[in-house]
């Protein structure tokens, strides 16, 4: 028996202010459990409209919104939060506690956890995120890095079925959005979780089981990452950079040196590299 979706969104829509654009129109897809989905596009796309819709912080004008079988409303919202954790660009903007510890537990006495529980919940959760050392440090004090790894814990604390990463990474250098998403692909490989990032950097969604590239508030095109990333030509033209291997790898076939399989990471493109010289 086929699985149902977890997330379903049919035909929505959204415009901000009466009049203005439609910052989504007529947007169907899905997201199944336990799937870890990249949705991707220039400024203005309607990527983060997504993100907030999913867990109620904004209503659609028109279609249906379906989480875990629930039509998002105004009733049910409280329940779809439950199930679904988002975590913001900018992690200053979630942080409520004095220290740490009280920040993710801040969420946990929200939803009424016993306190037992709710001690084991931020002990792992800390963990998760290799946070477990700056229990009672003040976040103010920590770096962009360590504040948005404290922000996943919060959320996950909370036991999400979805985690939701709304450009997560956009502050940080490049050293802390490796970590974030080491971290993002060691929760995917430790819990049952669905996962949503959603960013403009394409080098973000290699490890993705699915790609939703959207284009003024539409859904351009949907698919693996291989199947995205051949189509170099189109992302450029929505203002979207192909990853740095895939242009590599472009070039390389100019000077006509031919792949059996379209790399996607630099290891693959060494393996790729090793075969095309043994066959030579």
């Amino acid at each position: 028996m086929e699985q149902s979706p977890f997330i379903k969104f049919e035909h929505v829509s959204f415009q901000y202010d009466q009049g203005d654009e439609w910052a989504l129109n007529d947007v169907s897809f899905h997201i199944d459990r336990n799937e870890w989905v990249a949705i991707i596009g220039h400024n203005g796309s309607g990527k983060s409209t997504i993100a907030k819709l999913m867990n109620g912080l904004l209503s659609p004008q028109k279609g249906e919104i379906y989480v875990d079988h629930i039509l998002v409303n105004e009733q049910t919202v409280w329940d779809v939060r439950k199930k679904v954790g988002l975590v913001f660009q900018n992690p200053d903007n979630q942080f409520v506690g004095t220290t740490v510890v009280d920040d993710v537990a801040f969420g946990l006495e929200n939803h009424g956890v016993p306190r037992e529980e709710m001690i084991k919940r931020i002990d792992t959760s800390l963990k998760a995120v290799n946070m477990t050392d700056y229990y009672n440090h003040e976040p103010h004090r920590l770096s962009g890095g360590q504040k948005q790894r404290v922000a996943i814990a919060s959320v996950l604390a909370v036991q999400p079925d979805l985690l939701v990463f709304d450009e997560a990474t956009a502050m940080l250098d490049p050293k802390g959005r490796k970590s974030i998403m080491n971290t993002i692909k060691s929760l995917r490989d430790t819990r049952d979780v669905s996962i949503v990032t959603i960013t403009h950097d394409l080098n973000e969604v290699l490890f993705a089981d699915r790609v939703i590239v959207m284009n003024h508030g539409k859904v351009l095109e949907e698919g693996k990452p291989r199947e995205i990333f051949k189509k170099q030509e189109e992302l450029v033209e929505i203002g979207l950079d192909a990853p740095f291997v895939t242009q590599f790898s472009k070039h390389l076939k100019v000077e006509g040196i031919t792949f059996e399989k379209e790399p996607l990471t630099h290891k693959e493109m060494m393996d790729e590299l090793w075969k095309f010289h043994l066959n030579m």
